[in-house]
């Protein structure tokens, strides 16, 4: 059976990088070689990628944020182009709306080659924040983004979205409907489980017993750290006795640090000791509404820790309010303070909303997520006869 080519463009391809580089790598794991025939193409990444060759790109590094790269396709295009042409892919992969992304848009556009993609990031929810100072200028750069964004996802055949949330709220964008498919994301319960926990190590980072408030994410301001700041102190004001241990890094970190001195900084930590940092911890608080799913906070949830997640963006999907965690309005320092004590104040009612979290988190599969897309790419690449095998 001659197998179906797919040439794939991310502007960063390497392990844990990322949620999204974690996503992709969850497929690349699961790549049937008897089925499949993959081409990488990437701004940074390695030589290759599950077995598969990696074409790397020239590229440029992100103003105020050294961690990213973006590739510029425009110093390299005949090569892809020759590459890509001797390739020949069936079905087109691009991860973001960059301009590799456009790039690639073009390419299949040109070549008649149906494109999947995966909503990784809400980079408009952004825009106020780098903005915040400029606040005349929120308004018309919003409605850029949504345009130029929508041309991008329109010229997609399936455009996987995480959660129904975010395909409201891209609706209203003005994104086709008809190109939204729900694609979740999954979790590795092994990894990320109750077994996991250790008072003895949070012992060690917080030389005390006290109950330990737990926020895991990159420090940059469109996480809404903020508010994040807001409750540190609200807890302090409120003689709340209790840690506040912060894991991640990013442009925001010497504030952060700065403003909240008596909170504990980790700095970027590897999944396994997150999985110790979430199973042992007291109360997960999260307060992004940038995020298109949120996998910190599933990841919480299926370490038995209770989040109390902002009423906003992807993560809010997963709570019930009152059932399996809590939802706060998004900038409102006390809600997110009068959940968490209640919390800290009754071990019973935390062993009840952990119990419901866990059994919530078992329902995100990444074996499942994998064989829809692959039989995605399957359906895209020749319709009649991925209708005919199904």
């Amino acid at each position: 059976m001659e197998k179906i080519r797919v040439a794939f463009f991310a502007e960063i391809l390497i392990a844990d990088f990322d949620g999204a580089s974690r996503t992709m790598f969850q497929l690349f794991e699961r790549i049937d070689h008897d089925r499949f025939e993959f081409l990488f193409i990437c701004g940074t990444g390695p030589e290759q990628v599950a077995g598969f060759e990696c074409l790397h790109l020239p590229t440029i590094q992100i103003p105020l944020n050294s961690k990213y790269k973006i590739a510029l396709p425009a110093l390299g295009t005949k090569t892809i182009q020759a590459r890509l042409d001797a390739f020949a892919p069936d079905v087109i992969h691009i991860a973001t709306p960059s301009p590799m992304g456009h790039f690639a848009l073009d390419y299949a556009s040109r070549k008649e080659i149906p494109v999947v993609t995966i909503y990784h990031t809400h980079f408009i929810s952004y825009i106020h924040y780098y903005l915040k100072y400029l606040p005349f200028l929120i308004s018309p750069v919003e409605k850029l983004a949504q345009n130029i964004q929508n041309r991008f996802y329109d010229g997609c055949q399936k455009v996987y979205v995480p959660s129904s949330s975010m395909v409201s709220e891209l609706g209203k964008m003005g994104m086709d409907a008809g190109k939204m498919k729900i694609w979740k994301r999954g979790i590795d319960g092994a990894l990320f489980s109750p077994t996991k926990k250790n008072p003895d190590y949070l012992r060690q980072l917080t030389g005390n017993d006290l109950p330990t408030v737990f926020f895991a994410s990159r420090l940059v301001w469109e996480k809404n750290l903020e508010t994040l700041i807001e409750i540190h102190h609200l807890l302090q004001e409120e003689n709340v006795s209790c840690n506040f241990l912060i894991a991640g890094d990013g442009v925001a970190s010497k504030e952060c640090r700065q403003r909240m001195s008596d909170a504990i900084f980790l700095g970027e930590v590897d999944h396994e000791t997150l999985s110790v940092l979430y199973a042992s911890a007291t109360v997960f608080v999260f307060t992004s509404v940038s995020e298109t799913f949120g996998n910190v906070v599933l990841e919480a949830m299926a370490s038995g820790l209770v989040p109390v997640v902002a009423d906003g963006g992807g993560s809010r999907d997963f709570i019930t309010n009152g059932e399996n965690g809590y939802k706060c309005e998004p900038n409102d320092a006390a809600e997110y303070v009068g959940r968490i004590k209640k919390l800290i104040e009754s071990r019973l009612l935390r062993h009840s909303l952990s119990k419901n979290a866990i059994e919530h988190s078992r329902a995100y599969d990444w074996d499942e997520l994998a064989n829809i897309y692959f039989n995605d790419l399957a359906e895209l690449a020749s319709p009649v006869e991925a209708t005919i095998q199904a």
